[in-house]
């Protein structure tokens, strides 16, 4: 039987506060592993998380204070993005 098993395998916070997420598809047979595909994405500070994960929620709600969104949004604006 084949079964398709998408799961979060890494949540990483980086320096700015910004949280990587990385997603993995595997394609099982019987229980085993035939085939394997990643996804990264970034949740940045001040970026609405409300359909990530639980776990990834629970990380960008200690993790985005108010001040380090500030220090984002500031860091993006001296930047020009």
């Amino acid at each position: 039987m084949l079964e398709k098993v998408i799961s979060v395998d890494l949540i990483e916070v980086v320096e700015n506060g910004a949280v990587q997420v990385r997603t993995k598809t595997a394609i099982m047979e019987d229980g085993k592993q035939i085939s394997g595909t990643f996804h990264r994405h970034v949740v940045a500070p001040g970026d609405d998380y409300s359909k990530q994960d639980a776990r990834v929620k629970a990380i960008c709600a200690a993790t985005h204070t108010a001040a380090v969104v500030a220090a984002y949004k500031a860091a993006q604006a001296a930047k020009g993005v």
